[in-house]
């Protein structure tokens, strides 16, 4: 097979439901020839001041080398460089301010790769660095130079390892997490499964240390993680939860793509299928790029607010969205920028790439599209939002 753009995406069909699909999926995963793996802060510092515990990532690096060898191709998304950072720089916690982060960035990447460098010498392989931001695969255009990118070091044998680029990062234009990014490097590099590696063991039905918890083995859809309680903001030298971890697992199910969360000393377990961790099963029909590129992608810019006719349209018939059907907007924003389409009860209900300003709308608001062609051209004739450019959320 020639490049990673030329891999058809691919999805793993659960075969029934319950037991067969989590072995059907286990199965496909220990198979994969393509995947990617996330590790977080937490699973690579040690307890002196969040420095890097090189016998961790050691660990982690033998386990990627042995799927290496085995003839699977790995992305690795590692968190750590803000971590890394915190006991050179005479810090005793992740700091909380964007620019000291910066700063703890810039000296703990170097130190973060150095120590991967020298694991993965040790196996006879070579590294390569992958620094993204948000606009990377927010912006088609760093999106295909990203996917371009990632396949050729694939292509050459080589592990790619990425991390958010904290140093040049913004509040406005950061992930804010590694899990989300994972996700979409995921879906970019068309891989076979992700595996999520963490500090707890798998998903639970409440905190893993409360009465009652119960480890989940399958989440088969969305349905059931409505009896999951969820929480927790990130460790102390990390800054995602399981939240983000699931919020990620949803996106590559989203994208057909299969994934496991469990604990960092059991990823050899994960990769080779065992039954470790949580399964999350993937959609049978995927997303398409385009609509899970606009549900997971991108960021927001405004909202555009919508009566229930104009809902009801949206959701039951998947209709474009109307000048007639929008009562206001919120936020600024741009002809082409992603915007949220909120109802009249301030739910989300989609989002789209919008065709005017939010200073145009209103003029534009509950007037059909006749009655606006007539008065102001035929320039006006265009949806607020066409069905092509929008994903019900």
């Amino acid at each position: 097979m020639a490049g990673g753009e030329e891999r058809a995406e691919q999805s793993v069909e659960p075969v029934a439901t319950g037991a067969a699909s989590r072995d059907g999926v286990r199965a496909a995963i220990a198979a994969a020839q393509r995947v990617v793996v996330k590790i977080g802060s937490s699973s690579l510092t040690g307890s002196a001041g969040g420095a890097l515990a090189l016998e961790r990532l050691d660990a982690l690096v033998e386990v990627l080398a042995a799927a290496r060898e085995g003839g699977t191709q790995v992305v690795l998304v590692s968190s750590g460089a803000i971590a890394a950072g915190i006991g050179p720089m005479g810090l005793e916690t992740r700091p909380k301010d964007l620019a000291t982060q910066q700063a703890a960035a810039s000296v703990g990447q170097g130190l973060l790769v150095a120590a991967y460098q020298a694991a993965f010498r040790r196996h006879g392989l070579t590294v390569g660095q992958v620094l993204m931001t948000v606009d990377d695969v927010t912006r088609r255009t760093h999106y295909t130079n990203a996917r371009r990118t990632l396949s050729r070091l694939l292509d050459l044998g080589i592990v790619p390892i990425v991390n958010e680029n904290d140093t040049v990062a913004t509040h406005e234009i950061r992930f804010g997490d590694n899990d989300r990014l994972a996700a979409l490097i995921a879906h970019l590099v068309h891989a076979d499964a992700l595996i999520l590696l963490t500090d707890v063991d798998a998903l639970y039905t409440d905190h893993p240390g409360r009465p009652g918890a119960e480890r989940i083995d399958l989440i088969q859809d969305q349905a059931e993680l409505e009896r999951v309680r969820i929480g927790g903001t990130g460790s102390r030298v990390g800054s995602g939860g399981m939240v983000t971890k699931v919020e990620a697992a949803r996106i590559a199910n989203a994208a057909g793509i299969p994934a496991v969360l469990t604990s960092a000393d059991r990823a050899a377990e994960a990769l080779a299928g065992e039954t470790v961790g949580t399964v999350f099963l993937p959609r049978r029909r995927p997303r398409p790029s385009r609509t899970l590129w606009l549900a997971h992608a991108t960021t927001p810019k405004g909202q555009v607010v919508v009566d229930g006719g104009a809902v009801r349209a949206l959701v039951e018939r998947g209709t474009s969205l109307l000048a007639a059907g929008v009562t206001g907007v919120t936020g600024t924003f741009h002809e082409g920028d992603p915007v949220d389409v909120v109802g009249p009860d301030g739910a989300v209900v989609a989002r789209g790439l919008v065709n005017y300003s939010a200073r145009a709308i209103p003029r534009l608001a509950g007037r059909s599209t006749a009655e606006l062609s007539e008065e102001l051209g035929s320039g006006f004739e265009r949806e607020v939002i066409h069905r092509d450019d929008l994903v019900i959320l």
